[in-house]
């Protein structure tokens, strides 16, 4: 995430470098460096001439040294992007030749996704030598709230605490989808706001009352009402809330729970750095470990795994996924 943002910056000062290899496994910033690139390094009146568009299921590694041995035209520089260069991932050394000695006038741009290069030979020391070599890695779970809370710091918004939980629960890691996602936001919310569970429901559709999130508190709460409406809420709409998710969702909550126990500092600070959590929330585990003793918990975990199972048609037949729901229900707040 800040390597991505360090290469965009450098670009933006004219610290231009003639080969970026972007390969790994999270496409969002491949195509966020890519795309600032294309879209930024020429100026409209060169990009005609000078800006190529390469795709590695269509061409070879001969095709793209060769346009990238090109002079520009009536410019300083040309670009010249592969998207799809994993399509070449058996010719791919064949780079080394050109690695060796760029050309200064190019700037070549590779987006070799979903894969990368043995970084102990010799096409990637190259690359680090003569270019940029940029791995990107998947964002954790508990990495992509902070990564929401910037995107919006860079476009004017702030957002509360409850709304990061709220997308990440629904959107995962899915950095391009909840890109888009947001964007249906930044229509219709001014700048300089607040993002807010509110307005997540109205603009991306997101309940902001029926989601594991809040199911997770009233369990933590032990409201049998609240926890009992949502998911009765689940149970009449089983594809926007798969069962799946929301025992992983619990059994990461008192999993979190049983080392909260075992904690001798249980300060706010400490509890937040050992559980990877927003501070904002650690008043819940407190209260959960209140309704929770250690045997509890240990109790709810095992609860979870049975649940979890008989989901996935282990030591059951099919049951509904709303009949193992309210079976959940009775079990971990009996």
């Amino acid at each position: 995430m800040a390597e991505s943002e360090k290469i965009i910056s450098d670009i933006k000062q004219g610290k231009l470098k003639p080969i970026y290899f972007l390969m790994g496994d999270e496409p969002f910033f491949i195509d966020e460096v890519a795309g600032f690139i294309e879209e930024n390094v020429l100026d409209e009146t060169e990009k005609s001439f000078n800006q190529l568009v390469m795709y590695g299921k269509d061409t070879s590694i001969e095709e793209i040294v060769s346009n990238a041995k090109r002079y520009p035209m009536m410019a300083e520089r040309q670009v010249v992007i592969v998207r799809e260069a994993q399509e070449l991932s058996r010719t791919i050394e064949n780079l080394v030749a050109y690695a060796e000695n760029p050309q200064l006038s190019t700037v070549l741009v590779l987006c070799y996704k979903y894969k990368t290069l043995d970084k102990r030979k010799k096409l990637a020391k190259l690359i680090q030598q003569n270019g940029v070599l940029f791995e990107s890695k998947k964002l954790y779970e508990n990495q992509v709230g902070s990564w929401i809370q910037q995107h919006l710091k860079n476009q004017q918004y702030n957002i509360t605490p409850e709304a990061i939980v709220l997308l990440v629960e629904f959107l995962g890691n899915d950095l391009s989808r909840i890109k888009n996602e947001l964007q249906k936001l930044f229509l219709s919310v001014s700048s300089g706001k607040s993002i807010s569970p509110e307005l997540i429901e109205t603009y991306i559709g997101i309940s902001k009352d029926f989601n594991n999130f809040e199911l997770r508190k009233a369990f933590g709460e032990r409201n049998y009402k609240k926890a009992a409406q949502i998911i009765q809420y689940f149970s009449h709409n089983p594809k926007d809330n798969p069962i799946v998710v929301t025992t992983a969702t619990l059994f990461s909550f008192f999993s979190q729970l049983m080392q909260y126990h075992g904690l001798s500092d249980q300060s706010q600070g400490n509890v937040a750095k050992v559980l990877k959590i927003n501070p904002y929330f650690v008043k819940e585990y407190q209260l959960a470990a209140r309704h929770y003793p250690m045997k509890q918990v240990s109790h709810a975990i095992a609860v979870l795994r049975d649940i979890d199972l008989k989901s996935k048609g282990l030591g059951a037949g099919n049951i509904p996924q709303g009949e193992l729901l309210k079976e959940m229900l009775a079990r971990l707040m009996n």
